[in-house]
C-alpha cells in the first residue's frame, strides 16, 4: 500500500508512527536552525522585528494551495523558534516559565498523536485510569496523612484558585461566601472573585512580603462580626513577585479559630513537596482544605500542568454534573468512570502523561535534586549580587526568585534598562514593585544555569567589579 500523502496522513493508527517520523525530522532540523537563527535568549529588534517575520512567513495566512506538510512545518517552526523568548536560556529569567524536559515533550507529542478526550471514559480508558492513580499520588505529597486525597488536573494556577473559590462558594449558607487574601496574593483570586459573582476579596496589606498573622487575626475578628456565612482565607507559598511563603501553621490555626477555609496558592512552591530538604518550608500545607500546585513552574513541565489538591476526594462533589451521552448514570452504575466531574471544562488533553512519565523517569528524588540545584543557584546569584559595589539585593531568596536593583537606580532607568535588554535580545528580566520600591527580578527556572551564566547576565545590568574582564560575556544554553 503507498504511503499517505505526508500533508493528510493521521498520526494515529497502525500507520501513526510511520507518517510522524519523516515530520518530526523536519521539526527539529526547524528547531535546530531556528535557534541559531535567534542566537540568544529572544530575538533582536523588538517587536516591529518579529512582526516582518512573520508577516514574511505568513503571506499568505491561508493560501489557495498548500505549500505541503514538510514547508509549512520547517517554515513557520523556525519561525516560531527564531522568534520566541526561550526558557532554556540562561538569560531568559523574567517569569514563572520553565523549559520543558526533553522527556515531558516527548510525552506530550504522544498525547497529542493519540489524542484522548477527558470528558469520558470510552474516549480515554487508559488516559483515565492514569490520570487518577496520578492525581492521587500527587495529592498525597500534600497529604500524607489523609486516606483519600485527590486532585484535579488544571490549565494552571489560575483555573485551580478559580476552582478553590467555588468549592468554598458552594458551602451552604444565607450570606455569601467572603475571601480574605493578602497584598501578595496572585491577581487570579480578584478575577475569581469576580467571574464568581463573589464580593471583592479585602486585602491585607503585606508590606514585609507576606501575611502578618496579627494583622490576619484583627480582620477575621472584624469580619465575623458581621459575618456568620462561609470565610476563605488565601495564603500563598511562592509569590509571584518575591518567591515568599505565607507563615502557613500561624494561618491554618488562625482559620480553625475563626472556623474559615484555608487555600494555599502553592503555584510556584509547591513542587517543594518532592525535597525531603526543603519540605520543611512548606509546613502547615497540609492544614489547607485546597491546594494550588503548577507542574509548569518548578516540575519543568510544558504548559499546561496543573492541579488543584484536596484532603478527601469528598470535597470535590461540587463539580459533579450530568451529561446523558458522556456519563449517563447507567454506565456509572455498571462501573465506567465518571470524568466529567474532574473539571469544569469538558473537552480537555490528558496532561497528566507527561506529567506521570516525568515522575516515573525522574522519581521523586530526580525532581528534587533538580529544585534544591535552581533554589541553591538562586542563592548563588543573590551572594554574587551582595558582593557586586554597584547593586542592591532585596533579600536573600526563599525559592529560586531574586531582586535587585543597582544602586540608586530610579524606576525609569530599571525599566529602561529591561527594555534595552529585550530589544538587544540578550536577557529578559522581570521586573517587581515592593513597598521599598521597584526592582528587577531574576526567577530561575533553568537546571543548567551555570556561575558564568550569572556573572554574564550581571554584566548586562551593572559594571563588573574592578579588576574583572570586561568581555561581552554573551552566552547561548
Amino acid at each position: 500500500m503507498p504511503a499517505p500523502d505526508p500533508t493528510s496522513a493521521l498520526a494515529g493508527g497502525t500507520r501513526g508512527p510511520d507518517a510522524l517520523r519523516p515530520l518530526l525530522a523536519t521539526v527539529l532540523d526547524a528547531l535546530t536552525h531556528g535557534a541559531a537563527t535567534r542566537d540568544g535568549p529572544l530575538p533582536a529588534g523588538g517587536p516591529d522585528t518579529v512582526d516582518q517575520r512573520v508577516r514574511a512567513a505568513t503571506d499568505p495566512v491561508i493560501p489557495e494551495t498548500g505549500t505541503g506538510a514538510h514547508e509549512a512545518l520547517h517554515t513557520l517552526v523556525h519561525t516560531l523558534t527564531a522568534g520566541t523568548a526561550d526558557p532554556a536560556h540562561p538569560h531568559c529569567a523574567a517569569h514563572l516559565h520553565c523549559p520543558p524536559l526533553a522527556v515531558a515533550a516527548a510525552a506530550d507529542l504522544a498525547a497529542s498523536a493519540l489524542n484522548p478526550s477527558m470528558d469520558s471514559w470510552d474516549q480515554a480508558p487508559a488516559a483515565s485510569q492514569l490520570e487518577a492513580r496520578t492525581t492521587r499520588a500527587l495529592a498525597a505529597l500534600a497529604y500524607p496523612d489523609r486516606p483519600a486525597p485527590d486532585a484535579l488536573i488544571t490549565t494552571g494556577g489560575t483555573e485551580s484558585n478559580q476552582l478553590a473559590l467555588l468549592l468554598a462558594r458552594e458551602t451552604p449558607s444565607s450570606q455569601p461566601l467572603r475571601v480574605i487574601c493578602g497584598a501578595n496574593a496572585h491577581h487570579s483570586i480578584h478575577r475569581a472573585a469576580w467571574l464568581l459573582g463573589l464580593p471583592a476579596p479585602t486585602t491585607i496589606p503585606t508590606p514585609t512580603g507576606t501575611i502578618d498573622p496579627a494583622q490576619l487575626d484583627e480582620t477575621l475578628t472584624t469580619t465575623r462580626t458581621h459575618h456568620t456565612g462561609p470565610l476563605l482565607v488565601i495564603a500563598t507559598a511562592g509569590t509571584t513577585d518575591t518567591g515568599q511563603i505565607d507563615p502557613l501553621p500561624a494561618i491554618a490555626t488562625l482559620c480553625h479559630t475563626h472556623r474559615a477555609t484555608l487555600h494555599v496558592d502553592a503555584a510556584y512552591g509547591g513542587p517543594l513537596l518532592f525535597s525531603h530538604t526543603l519540605r520543611p518550608l512548606l509546613s502547615g500545607l497540609d492544614r489547607a482544605h485546597t491546594i494550588t500546585l503548577d507542574l509548569h513552574k518548578l516540575g519543568w513541565q510544558p504548559i499546561a500542568a496543573g492541579l488543584l489538591l484536596v484532603p478527601d476526594t469528598t470535597a470535590l462533589h461540587p463539580l459533579d454534573h450530568r451529561a446523558d451521552y458522556l456519563n449517563a448514570d447507567d454506565d456509572t452504575e455498571a462501573g465506567l468512570p465518571d470524568l466529567l466531574g474532574r473539571s469544569l471544562r469538558t473537552t480537555r488533553r490528558p496532561d497528566t502523561l507527561k506529567i506521570a512519565v516525568t515522575l516515573r523517569a525522574l522519581g521523586r528524588h530526580g525532581l528534587a535534586h533538580l529544585i534544591e540545584g535552581v533554589c541553591a543557584t538562586a542563592h548563588h546569584l543573590a551572594d554574587l549580587i551582595d558582593a557586586h559595589p554597584a547593586l542592591e539585593l532585596h533579600s536573600r531568596p526563599t525559592l529560586s526568585t531574586v531582586l535587585f536593583r543597582p544602586a540608586n537606580a530610579t524606576p525609569r532607568t530599571i525599566a529602561d534598562t529591561r527594555r534595552r535588554l529585550l530589544h538587544q535580545g540578550r536577557a529578559v528580566l522581570g521586573r517587581a514593585t515592593t513597598p521599598t520600591g521597584r526592582w528587577r527580578k531574576v526567577t530561575l527556572l533553568n537546571p543548567h544555569t551555570h556561575p558564568a551564566d550569572l556573572h554574564a547576565l550581571l554584566h548586562h545590568i551593572a559594571p563588573p567589579p574592578e579588576g574583572a574582564p570586561a568581555d561581552d560575556h554573551r552566552t547561548t544554553p
